[in-house]
C-alpha cells in the first residue's frame, strides 16, 4: 500500500468520524431530552446518572477519534511533503 492511498483512507475516516462526533455534540446540545427519553425506553437510569455515562461515551469517543483517525492523517501528511 502507497503513501497516498494510505493517506487518502485516513482522510475519509477523519472526515467520517469528524462529522459523526459533531452530529453527536449537536444532537446532545439541541435535543438533550429526547435523547435522554428515547434511551431510557431501553435503559431505564436516572438523569443525572445518564448525563454522565453520556459525557463519558462523548470524551471517549473524542479520545479515540484523534488518536486513531486525525494523528495518523496529520503524520501521514507531514511524512508526505
Amino acid at each position: 500500500m502507497d503513501m497516498q492511498t494510505l493517506t487518502d483512507f485516513f482522510m475519509w475516516c477523519t472526515v467520517i468520524n469528524g462529522g459523526l462526533l459533531i452530529f453527536w455534540i449537536l444532537t446532545w446540545m439541541v435535543a438533550a431530552d429526547m435523547v435522554y427519553l428515547m434511551q431510557t425506553r431501553f435503559f431505564p437510569m436516572p438523569r443525572e446518572r445518564f448525563d454522565v455515562v453520556f459525557y463519558g461515551f462523548l470524551g471517549a469517543f473524542k479520545i479515540f477519534f484523534i488518536f486513531f483517525n486525525a494523528t495518523p492523517f496529520v503524520t501521514l501528511l507531514i511524512l508526505g511533503q
